[in-house]
């Protein structure tokens, strides 16, 4: 286990899932198969991934007043994720998240943030000892704009290194950006970011070059099945991906998120953590669920494809 402690800050939702044959086209109704409710949102996702992994891991976020929210605090403690700052929002329902998947293990999601639209700066300033106490500082985009950027900056500011997962894909000011110690965006969020389309590897590398002329230390362009490309400011290297029969792909880019952080909490260099969540990921497509399908350290140190 890493002596660093990695915080992570971001969303907890409840997903519903249900099953079927093809994701349906607009205006058309599906009829499907197997329904089912796990916890999920990607901060949480990411947090159970880390402590899955062997990292030290806090997590703040904002949960409603309700069964949704109890039973996520329980989880994150069967976890061993520090729940210390997980706030009870007795207005706002917890967040949940409406998942339908198909026989290629495509998704579409549908997010209703809920109490998680409401994790304000505010509760950042309460968390402040969290943050002076980390070493890494993961984040996504599932809560408000202004939380994640309030975060990245005072984590910055405070010598942390910042790793933001920027999803779901939105513009990202040049504040948020000049805090990041690294961004993961996939091919999606990466085309947003840097106004470059994606088509191929070459196309991916203009793109994390255009990203990280906008002041991202290092930039990590996640490509499904092609694996990921790594950029350090200088080189630029595609890490393969590992192929694998995908039964769910809803959580493997958080998967991927909690394992780099993991890897780099021990000291692995660029390219070695992104290998180490390459595994990781692979792993969590074999699995139906968000959280559980993140993968036990044990089952990563011995995966060899």
């Amino acid at each position: 286990m890493s002596e660093q402690k990695i915080l992570v800050i971001g969303s907890s939702n409840t997903d519903m899932v249900i099953r079927t044959g093809h994701l349906p086209l607009p205006g058309e109704t599906v009829i499907g198969g197997t329904f089912f409710m796990n916890p999920g949102g990607k901060g949480a996702n990411q947090a159970v991934a880390v402590a899955r992994l062997g990292g030290r891991v806090t997590f703040v976020c904002k949960t409603g007043s309700d069964i949704f929210g109890h039973q996520a605090c329980q989880i994150f403690m069967e976890e061993g994720i520090d729940a210390s700052f997980v706030f009870s929002d007795t207005k706002n329902p917890s967040g949940v998240a409406l998942i339908t998947v198909d026989d290629r293990a495509e998704n579409c999601i549908v997010v209703a943030p809920g109490a998680n639209a409401h994790l304000t700066v505010e509760d950042l300033h309460r968390s402040v000892r969290a943050i002076e106490v980390a070493d890494i500082v993961l984040l996504q985009l599932e809560i408000p704009m202004e939380t994640v950027e309030e975060a990245a900056v005072m984590a910055h500011r405070l010598g942390k290194k910042v790793v933001l997962n920027p999803a779901p894909a939105s513009e990202l000011s040049s504040r948020l950006l000049g805090s990041l110690f690294a961004i993961t965006p996939n091919e999606t969020e990466a085309e947003k970011i840097s106004g470059i389309r994606i088509t191929d590897e070459a196309s991916a590398e203009y793109a994390a070059r255009r990203i990280a002329s906008m002041g991202v230390r290092n930039v990590i362009v996640t490509l499904g099945v092609r694996g990921a490309l790594v950029f350090d400011g200088e080189h630029c290297e595609r890490i393969p991906a590992y192929e694998m029969q995908a039964v769910d792909t809803t959580a493997a880019g958080d998967i991927f998120n909690g394992a780099f952080v993991v890897a780099l909490s021990e000291g692995r260099s660029l390219p070695e953590a992104v290998r180490f969540a390459c595994k990781a990921s692979a792993i969590s497509v074999t699995r139906v669920g968000a959280q559980s399908s993140a993968p036990y350290r044990t089952e990563v140190d011995i995966f060899n494809r």
